[in-house]
């Protein structure tokens, strides 16, 4: 059985990688057992475990936070993923890195793929980036994803919650509900995420790739779906990007091709279907 370092491995991706890759023996420890801005603790403890792959899915990734914070996002974002890499190279190990659709301008009208100039607009975004570009450069066996809208069924650290589960409760409550019907994306079941990586990592693939449930969609309709397979009748105020104001600037068009990923015979499912299987793993006893 291969050995797995898996790095934020609590969050909504970590969750789904260590419910999933049941082929895998897999050490995730948590923040306060391992900081990845401490590279001697990493350094110890990779040649200790000795893991045949490290997936990282640590990051900064509040995105408001990170304009007022632009050097802790670099330090997380870049210099630490950074690190890793050249650990897992040292080690012998494959490095796998999450990155984000943040990385474009939003000026597209159709899905990004990884030939496509990367142009950020905020200061997270320019972090991600420089933590893609600082792995490039090295000589290892490392792979940096991007996808985009990541919802699991554990609730964002940051937020508490997820878009899904906030959506649904505030239908299910009558609430009021807006959302922005002129930023589109795709967003991402980390379920499916998880099986992606897992087929790049066991691939032997290295490199850039997009892996992102298919098919642009708004947030706005994403929603109305989402109550929709729920059972929920209520109607949503859309809303244009400009009436939320947040101090990032994000693109209001951000969906991701994973043609990459298509090529090596992996196919991610689409929007809807990230829904069904979020709702299918949320609704188990």
């Amino acid at each position: 059985m291969k050995r797995l370092l898996l790095v934020g491995g609590s969050g909504q991706l970590g969750t789904e990688i260590r419910r999933g890759w049941t082929s895998w023996e897999i050490a995730a420890p948590s923040h306060a057992e391992l900081d990845i801005e401490d590279g001697d603790a990493v350094d110890a403890f990779v040649a200790r475990e000795k893991p045949d792959a490290i997936v990282n899915c640590a990051a900064f990734h509040n995105v408001d936070r990170c304009e007022a914070e632009p050097e802790r996002a670099l330090a997380v974002n870049a210099v630490a993923v950074e690190r890793l890499a050249r650990i897992a190279r040292d080690n012998g190990a494959t490095f796998v890195t999450i990155s984000t659709d943040y990385v474009f301008d939003g000026t597209a009208t159709v899905p990004y793929t990884e030939r496509d100039c990367p142009r950020p607009q905020s200061a997270y975004a320019v972090s991600k980036l420089a933590g893609e570009q600082l792995v490039a450069r090295l000589d290892s066996r490392a792979l940096v994803v991007r996808t985009c809208g990541v919802y699991g069924v554990r609730p964002s650290a940051s937020k508490g919650h997820t878009f899904v589960d906030r959506v649904i409760a505030q239908g299910r409550a009558k609430e009021t509900i807006r959302i922005v019907n002129d930023v589109t994306a795709s967003p991402t079941f980390a379920g499916h995420l998880a099986e992606a990586l897992l087929a790049l990592l066991e691939s032997g693939a290295t490199g850039l790739y997009h892996a992102a449930n298919a098919g642009p969609v708004t947030w706005y309709d994403f929603a109305v779906e989402a109550l929709r397979q729920a059972g929920v009748d209520h109607a949503i105020e859309p809303i244009p990007a400009a009436s939320w104001k947040a101090p990032a600037r994000r693109p209001a068009f951000s969906a991701l091709d994973s043609g990459k990923l298509r090529a090596l015979g992996f196919e991610m499912p689409g929007w809807r279907e990230g829904i069904a299987a979020y709702l299918r793993l949320k609704n188990q006893p």
